[in-house]
Order: structure tokens, then sequence, then C-alpha cells
């Protein structure tokens, strides 16, 4: 295979690679050696702290699974069914009734940590001791689109990089052949806003793969155009990116802002490396039949979440930093029952609890749970009072997001709604606390991530976060 150019001047000269790539910067055009530059920067970047976690798994349940009815029992609303709620409302209710509903599913504690758990997650029940799972959480929008993009990017409306962005600016990813953030599964009513870099540089941005399950799934069908159509030989395809990267460089010499060049390039990089390193990590047949069932691929109604789980596991042990599983209409796991709450949520539990639940197992059999850090929850959670005759609308004044993994508190409960699930009234946790925290884990002072652009230092989580230290292991 041909040199690149840095490599002709560092074999002839002895130099380093930097010093090399710093001799050919004219040359070799100044877009490639700020992408090259920004890459090795980025390797070799330190964390603000010791990290307790190195990478995130996030399995997003979309459309707002109900804390009451999966790891927040509240005996109350049995007894108040059909009756009004005898606590103060706030006066934006949307379509919703201040009738109670009852939960139609009976909880039970497990572990040793004596946590309680809906019947609708019997596999993650038997996990229940590796959970940290947190009661109070609240955010700022009642519609799936605004919550979920402060779920992910810290913000309701103003567009602005998710988390998954901001770890991949701060840290980079730890295996250069693949990307770095990886989404799968159906993008939910927020579209691409979750995992969309935008004013961060575009080699953060989460790469979204095809996750449906079928027993002959590849890389090739899951990253589309993973192969060369042209023909070419590596050395060719090596030869045709080191023209393309000369012709941008001219290009971009004295100019600015052409920071989208850059990373179109690197793009067409990681790509070229993907060729080798993708079919490897995407290809499951090397799994064996026990790991298979763990997921549930045995199950038709598990298979394509397990499919998705399965792979975030390969992806973690390769390095990826943010895995990022979404579930929602896309594929029949929208967890947004206004009504017929008992078989939309049962549904949607039988596909998804034996996928995560083997994933927390498997992570832990191969010490990855130590330092991979999983989180479980939607966009908000469900209100204690129905809607129609069996059904519950949007809450974000108070629900339940689970963690595990990564340095939390394995087998605890943090914070607490009140007697009827409608607020959070102990350790609150706004989502700006909870992407405080998760940096935190990750070895980043939230504070101090930051990006000028547009005549201001921004933040993941703006002008607010607070770490919550008690739920550290």
């Amino acid at each position: 295979m041909p040199l690149s150019p840095y490599q002709i001047v560092a074999k002839s000269s002895q130099l380093s690679r930097r010093q090399a790539l710093q001799r050919v910067g004219a040359g070799f055009g100044m877009v490639a050696l700020k992408g090259l530059l920004a890459d090795e920067a980025r390797a070799g970047s330190q964390n603000h702290f010791p990290a307790r976690a190195k990478r995130i798994i996030w399995l997003f349940m979309g459309g707002g699974p109900s804390h009451i009815d999966s790891f927040d029992p509240k005996p109350l609303l049995e007894k108040y069914h059909g009756k009004k709620i005898p606590i103060k409302l706030p006066g934006h209710l949307r379509d919703g009734s201040d009738v109670v509903l009852g939960s139609p599913f009976k909880f039970k504690q497990y572990g040793q940590s004596g946590i309680s758990v809906s019947e609708l997650f019997p596999h993650l029940a038997r996990q229940v001791d590796k959970l940290c799972v947190i009661r109070s959480m609240h955010c700022d929008s009642i519609d799936h689109t605004g919550a979920t993009l402060q779920t992910f990017c810290g913000s309701v409306a103003q567009p602005r990089p998710g988390i998954g962005n901001w770890l991949l600016y701060g840290l980079g990813s730890e295996n250069k052949n693949l990307p770095g953030y990886v989404v799968m599964g159906p993008d939910q009513q927020s579209g691409t806003a979750t995992y969309s870099p935008r004013f961060l540089p575009g080699s953060t941005a989460g790469t979204r793969v095809n996750w449906d399950y079928s027993t002959t799934v590849t890389a090739h069908n899951a990253l589309p155009n993973l192969r060369n159509s042209g023909g070419l030989t590596p050395a060719e395809q090596r030869s045709q990116l080191d023209l393309i990267r000369s012709i941008n460089g001219s290009y971009a010499e004295g100019r600015v802002g052409i920071d989208p060049l850059s990373a179109r390039m690197e793009t067409y990089e990681l790509a070229f490396r993907m060729q080798t390193s993708a079919p490897e990590a995407f290809d499951i047949s090397g799994e064996s039949a026990a790991t298979k069932s763990l997921y549930g691929l045995d199950n038709p109604l598990c298979q394509s979440y397990g499919y998705r789980c399965l792979l975030a596991r390969r992806l973690a042990e390769r390095g990826v930093r943010f895995i990022q599983l979404q579930c929602g209409k896309g594929d029949g796991l929208d967890w947004d029952q206004h009504g017929e709450l008992e078989s939309g949520h049962r549904h949607n539990a039988l596909a998804t609890d034996q996928p995560v639940a083997g994933l927390l197992q498997d992570l832990q059999s191969r010490g990855l749970l130590k330092d991979t850090l999983v989180v479980w929850g939607g966009e908000f959670g469900r209100t204690p009072t129905s809607q129609g005759k069996d059904g519950r609308e949007h809450h974000p004044h108070g629900y339940t997001l689970c963690l595990a993994g990564g340095g939390v508190k394995a087998g605890s409960i943090y914070g607490a709604t009140d007697d009827f699930g409608w607020y959070a009234t102990e350790n609150k946790m706004h989502i700006n606390d909870f992407h405080a925290t998760l940096l935190h884990l990750m070895g980043l002072d939230h504070e101090k991530l930051t990006y000028h652009y547009s005549g201001r230092d921004f933040r993941l989580t703006d002008v607010a976060g607070n770490v919550a230290h008690s739920i550290l292991s």
C-alpha cells in the first residue's frame, strides 16, 4: 500500500508522527492536518479526574414507560382507584383527568437489596442487585419531542449537541476503526436531533445503523455501502483518499470555517478503515447458542431488541464510546400508552425485558459492567391518573430512570416521588443533574466541558446541573 505523505516524511527523516504531520502541512492540505491533529489530541485527551466508566449504553424506551407500573410502586393507587386524586395537580394538565388509575401489575421485592419490581420485568428483577433505581427524575416538557431532546441534549427546544456528541468531543473513541457513537433503532419524534453534533465538530456525530434482526444479518446490511462498489483495491482507495485530501487542502488554505470539509474527510477515512473492522464487529455468527438465547434471539418477540443489545455488547468491548439503542413507533415497541396500558406495556416489556437483563448479565460475566454505564428509561413517565378508560398521560413531574455498572451504587434506590407518584419529592434529580452525574462518572467536569460558539461558551448542562455523589459506588 502506498505510504501517505506524513509516512514518507517520517520514514525518511526519523521524525515523530506529529512532527511529520506538521512538516507536510502545507503540501498535504491544512484541512487534512487539522483533522489528523485534532484526532490525535482527542485520542490523548485526559479526563478532568479519574473515570469510573469508559463508555455508555443508553437503552432508550421511547414513548415513556410508566414509573408507577415498573419500578416505583404506589399502594395508594389501588386504594383510590376510580376516585379523585387527593392532591393539588398542576394547572397544565393535557387531556388527562384527576381520577386515579390503579396499577394492573403486581410488585414484589427481589434480590438482597429488596428493590420492588413490577411483574412486567421478571428477567430484570433477577438482575435488580445490579441496578441503581432513580425514582426522582423530572424534566421540563410534557411533549415527546421536547422531552426527548432534553433527555439527550439538555434543552427542550434549542438545537444543541447531545451527550454522546459531548463525550466524543471530550474523550474521543477507544477504537479508531469504528464510529465512536452508534445509534440503533427507529428515530424518535425528534428525528436525528438527539445525535446531531450541531456546533460541535462533525466527527462527533452519531452513526445510525440498520437494526432489523435476521438470521443472516451482517455488517454489510447493518451498514449500507460498506463495500467499495467501484472495484478498487485498498491501495487504490488509499491513493484516492490522499488525492481528495490534497485537493480539499488546497481549497481550505486561507479560508476559515471549514470544519464541515474536515469532518467529511474524517468520515471518508473512517469509512475506509471500517471496511476491515466493521464486518467482524457486526457479525454475530460466532456467538454461542447460549449467548444468543441469553438475549432472547430464540424468541421471535425478543429478536429485534435482543439483536440490538447483543450488538451493543460487541461494540462496547471494541471501544465504542456511546451506544444508543432506541425503541418506539418504528418497531412496534412504543411505550406511549394513552389507552390499553396493560396490553401495551406487557407487549413492550416482553420484547425488551430479557434482552436488557441478558445484556447486564453478559457485560458482568465478561468484566465489562464495571466500566460500562448502562442507562434504562424513557423521556418521562406516566400520570397516576387515568386517560380515558385504561390509559395514562405523559408525566414529566416525577419518573424513574435506572442505571447499572460504571461506578454507580448497585442495588440502591435514589430519590422518591410522593405517595401517588405525581411529584418528585426527595433528592429531586433534574435532567441537567442527571447529565452532570453521567459526565462525572465518565471522568468529566460538566462545568469544564465547554465549546465556544456564537460568542459564548456552551456546555451540555448549560448553567445548571449538580452531581448526585450519593449514587456513586
